[in-house]
């Protein structure tokens, strides 16, 4: 799994399952050196495409929680949508520490899990969305 597709999964799991997921890591002596670079909230413009011409253009304004963090030689880094400096706090952890290789083969576990977890409501939502479809006959 890439990095890009490891954030795409903390970032869309549940947040209090990755808070307490990262606190539980933070007891170990590993993160003792661990300093919060950025924490903060912003706003960035949201692109869309017009589906008819194929051009960009934005829909607005939405609110990010943006954390970056210094892990030993390693930065983590972690925009989510929301308030919750928190959640982008954690996720940023997790990021530098699989940088860094601290508790790689927990937070990977970790992660799978939560993949399996978002599969299996994406899989639920698909079912439930099949179930509206109507179908219509044309002359």
């Amino acid at each position: 799994m890439t990095q890009a597709e490891i954030l795409s999964v903390l970032n869309n799991s549940n947040a209090e399952a990755i808070k307490t997921f990262t606190d539980s890591l933070l007891e170990s002596a590993e993160f003792q050196g661990l300093i919060v670079l950025e924490n903060r909230t912003g706003l960035a413009m949201l692109p869309a495409v017009d589906s008819a011409q194929g051009t960009t253009f934005h829909l607005g304004e939405v609110l990010l929680s943006v954390a970056r963090v210094q892990l030993g030689k390693s930065e983590g880094f972690n925009a989510c949508l929301g308030r919750d400096l928190e959640q982008a706090l954690a996720v940023a952890i997790l990021d530098a520490a699989l940088t860094e290789g601290i508790h790689t083969e927990q937070i990977l576990e970790f992660v799978n899990t939560q993949k399996v977890s978002l599969d299996s409501s994406d899989q639920l939502l698909l079912a439930q969305v099949e179930s509206t479809r109507v179908q219509m006959e044309t002359f």
